[in-house]
């Protein structure tokens, strides 16, 4: 009995000298503790945005014609109705001149005309008042009135002639205003085409030709870009934004939904989406906008400001996470999840604040049943 009592002790301490030489030895583990901050649910666009300007006019010509002045330069800044370019004109002046000249001559024929219908006017009063009395004929007094409605029907038609000159000089003055090219609002000159004494050509209908001039608002901006059409329902006017800029790293400058395009572009059958205009609250002093800045938005379509929250990409299968149990064991602990976004993924269930998950997943080793022993944190 004794000796069998040994035996076993000997297997004993074998099996466990065996189970500790051979046991697999524990993979180290970076982790990160379930904390409490912000979480959003946004959407980006899908592909890059652009800054643009609140008004651009690629200004052009409604006729051609030789240009004869240019009276702005590329920067220049200018100011609604400032004259900007000027076509040789000299007939059209002249054709005004004429109008004009038309338009003295027949307030002056109306004038003379309008004067003798008031003189015949009175002739025939005074012609009827003696026919009454008998110290003239009926007959006279009846030419007196035949002529005295005459001149006045010539008045009229004198009057109609005035009207009509004016109408003259308003077309004659509109023909002449085709060869002028003013700016339509406030900004600056991005862009001149052509040259003094060049010939400049009207855009054709359908056939695209560079402006005379293009001007753009340097002092407004707002941010449009696509978003995917599977995020366009959740968009709404008002929405709070976050746009990042290549030409200024590392900078968020806030803005707000303020247009959602109402349909959809499918020049990409295989990508399609709806454009979304930003506008930009009040930049610092130190930041320049120029259109055409390339930009990507990302639109907050909710947010928690306490919620218990985890890195995204520590999410599994998008159902669980890799803990490390009391035991020293790497165990899969499925969440709840709420909120989510690229960076936080809020958990609504299946953790407590404070709880340590493994962030060094897809690590030799690193997998659910096997030891582990913490390194270091995924902050250190």
């Amino acid at each position: 009995m004794k000796k069998s009592l040994i035996t076993l002790v000997v297997l004993a301490v074998l099996a466990a000298l065996f189970y500790y030489w051979s046991r697999p030895e524990p993979v180290t583990v970076t982790v990160v503790p379930v904390e409490r901050g912000v979480v959003e649910r946004t959407v980006a666009n899908t592909r890059a945005g652009t800054v643009e300007a609140c008004q651009r006019s690629r200004l052009a010509l409604s006729i051609g014609g030789r240009i004869d002045r240019l009276l702005v330069d590329e920067g220049d800044q200018v100011v609604a109705g400032q004259l900007l370019m000027v076509l040789w004109n000299k007939d059209r002046e002249a054709q005004l001149q004429v109008a004009q000249a038309s338009e003295v001559s027949a307030q002056q024929e109306r004038q003379s005309i309008c004067i003798s219908a008031q003189s015949d006017l009175r002739e025939a009063r005074r012609l009827t008042n003696l026919a009454e009395r008998n110290l003239v004929s009926e007959e006279s007094a009846d030419l007196a009135e035949s002529r005295a409605q005459a001149s006045s029907a010539s008045c009229e038609a004198a009057k109609a002639r005035v009207v009509q000159a004016a109408a003259a000089v308003s077309v004659a003055a509109a023909v002449l205003e085709q060869t002028f090219l003013r700016a339509p609002f406030d900004g600056a000159v991005a862009e001149v085409t052509g040259e003094v004494g060049e010939y400049a050509t009207p855009s054709p209908p359908g056939v695209m030709t560079p402006p005379a001039i293009d001007l753009l608002t340097d002092d407004c901006h707002y941010i449009s870009a696509p978003i995917d059409e599977v995020d366009a329902s959740d968009i709404a006017l008002g929405l709070p934004v976050r746009v990042t800029l290549d030409a200024f790293r590392d900078r968020v400058f806030p803005a707000t939904v303020r247009r959602i395009s109402p349909y959809i572009l499918d020049q990409e059958k295989q990508a399609r989406t709806v454009e979304v205009e930003a506008e930009l609250e009040p930049l610092p002093e130190d930041v320049r906008l120029l259109a055409g800045y390339s930009a990507d938005m990302e639109i907050i379509l909710d947010s928690g400001d306490n919620a218990l929250r985890i890195p995204s990409e520590l999410v599994v299968d998008d159902e669980y996470v890799l803990v490390v149990d009391g035991e020293g064991i790497l165990q899969r602990r499925q969440i709840r999840k709420g909120l989510t976004n690229w960076r936080y993924t809020e958990v609504l269930g299946g953790l407590k604040e404070g709880a340590l998950i493994v962030s060094n997943i897809g690590s030799e080793g690193v997998e659910a049943g096997a030891p582990a022993k913490t390194g270091r944190t995924a902050n250190d």
